[in-house]
Order: structure tokens, then C-alpha cells, then sequence
């Protein structure tokens, strides 16, 4: 049964506590987590790309000359796709790319990131996140005294107006409820940390 440090946020170790082996170690199942970022990913697109077919174009529907006697090859209209400035054939079309996992297979995933990022050292673990002030610098301070500067996940368990305001001006910083944690953002991040909470209330989910 893996263990891991928790800390306060002065970075001191305050007790050990055990994860479940369902949870956090279990074998890293690779061709799963692509499948997971392939899906988050693709929920991810706008689909707003649009193009016009040849009832949308601007021109005459005209026909440009008589079909036959002059010589050249028979054309309908100036709106004709082999034309220039002609109207596009099959072209895309705004659509939702999303799509959904199955649920056993996103939870598999979620639980080859979590065990990922333990084995790598890049998960921790904080009491709580209680602070006193809203302040961006107080909690940036609170964030450098455990040695994170780049792509940070925070991950707690209700809502906490002080933690939401100091950290969305840092663009570094990403906080998120412990249970709309997605594989992508695990793997995303290079250190992911979740409060005493958080981390608890995740594993009873995904045992």
C-alpha cells in the first residue's frame, strides 16, 4: 500500500497517509490514457468551421455563354466548384466532435494517471488549502516554498472563494473539484496537488 507525505502549506510534514493500491498503483495502461486525451481532446473542438456550397457562393445563376458553338467547354453556372471563387464540394461543416468514454474505461484511465504521477514524485498532498487572504502573492509564496513554478493542478474538494481568487490570475495554476479531474489534465500538468480531502474523496470514487 503506497504512502504518501502531507503537508501543510509551509511545506512541513504534518502525517502519512496510505493510498489504496486499486488506486494509485496499479500498471500504467498507456494505449488508455492516449484513448482518455484523444477524447478530452476532441470534446475540446469548436467545430465552427464552415464552408459555402455553390447555393451560397455569390454570382449569377446564369449560364456564362450557349451551350454549344463556341468552342469552349459547356458550363451551367459561375458558381460551378471548378470555377474560381465557385462554390466547395463537400466541404466541412459545423459539428461536435465530442464524444464519451466508457465509464469503466475512464475511470481505468483516471487511475493510470493518479498512479503515474505518484510513482514519478509529481503528486502531493496538502492538509488543507486554508488561507487567510485572497492574495495572489501570499499564495504564489505559500505555492514556491514547495519548489512549483510550471503547471500546477490543484485539486480540492468544496468550494473555497479565498483559493479561487488567489490562484485564476496565475496562469500557471489550474484548480480544480476533486471529482471533475480528467486524465488529460493529470497527464497535462507537471505537478498535481490535491488536498487531504480531495485526494480522499477521488480514491473512495474510483476503489
Amino acid at each position: 500500500m503506497p504512502k504518501i507525505e502531507v503537508k501543510n502549506l509551509e511545506n512541513k510534514v504534518v502525517e502519512t497517509l496510505e493510498l489504496a493500491d486499486e488506486v494509485f498503483a496499479v500498471p500504467v495502461n498507456e494505449g488508455l490514457l492516449h484513448d482518455a486525451v484523444k477524447q478530452y481532446l476532441a470534446t475540446r473542438r469548436s467545430g465552427t468551421h464552415s464552408t459555402k456550397t455553390r447555393d451560397q457562393v455569390s454570382g449569377s445563376g446564369r449560364k456564362p455563354w450557349r451551350q454549344k458553338g463556341t468552342g469552349r467547354a459547356r458550363v451551367g453556372s459561375v458558381r460551378n466548384p471548378l470555377w474560381r471563387g465557385g462554390g466547395t464540394v463537400f466541404g466541412p461543416k459545423p459539428r461536435d466532435y465530442g464524444y464519451q468514454l466508457p465509464r469503466k474505461m475512464f475511470r481505468a484511465a483516471l487511475r493510470s494517471a493518479l498512479s503515474l504521477k505518484l510513482g514519478d514524485s509529481e503528486l502531493s498532498v496538502v492538509d488543507a488549502f486554508t488561507l487567510e487572504s485572497h492574495r495572489t502573492k501570499l499564495f504564489w509564496e505559500s505555492l514556491g516554498k514547495f519548489g512549483l513554478t510550471r503547471k500546477i493542478l490543484l485539486v480540492d474538494h468544496k468550494e473555497n472563494p479565498n483559493l479561487l481568487l488567489a490562484s485564476r490570475n496565475l496562469p500557471e495554476v489550474r484548480l480544480l473539484p476533486s471529482l471533475q479531474v480528467t486524465p488529460y489534465q493529470l497527464i497535462n500538468a507537471r505537478h498535481v496537488v490535491f488536498s487531504k480531502s480531495a485526494i480522499q474523496d477521488l480514491e473512495e470514487v474510483l476503489k
